[in-house]
């Protein structure tokens, strides 16, 4: 009676692991439990800054918004209070774009904030 090795089903799933490795650096791509941790990982890094980019994003479009709306005599709080104040619905997204690429119409939104500020 000959001693079972691992057959076929071993090395497929082996093989699942080095392929999702594939591109990786040195034995990250050869060596079946490093590249299997290194997957890992790469997936936590993965979910981790899916989240990330998010909140980057943000950071960005206040920054843009904040350093246009300044030369308009507004910071980015009192904007996005007068804003609310003025029911304007607009994303920061939406917002900086504007700040960016449309500063006619940027600047007819902010001074509808100022009024709406004033008037409270």
């Amino acid at each position: 009676m000959m001693r079972t090795r691992g057959g076929i089903v071993t090395r497929r799933r082996r093989n699942k692991w080095l392929k999702l490795a594939k591109g990786y650096w040195g034995h990250k791509s050869i060596g079946y439990k490093v590249a299997k941790q290194a997957v890992v990982k790469s997936w936590t890094y993965a979910f981790r800054d899916r989240k990330q980019v998010k909140r980057e994003f943000r950071r960005l479009w206040i920054a843009r918004i904040n350093a246009a709306v300044r030369p308009l005599g507004l910071t980015y709080s009192r904007l996005i209070e007068g804003l609310k104040a003025a029911n304007i619905q607009i994303n920061r997204k939406m917002l900086s774009e504007l700040a960016i690429n449309y500063s006619t119409a940027f600047t007819k939104i902010v001074e509808k904030a100022q009024k709406a500020l004033s008037a409270k």
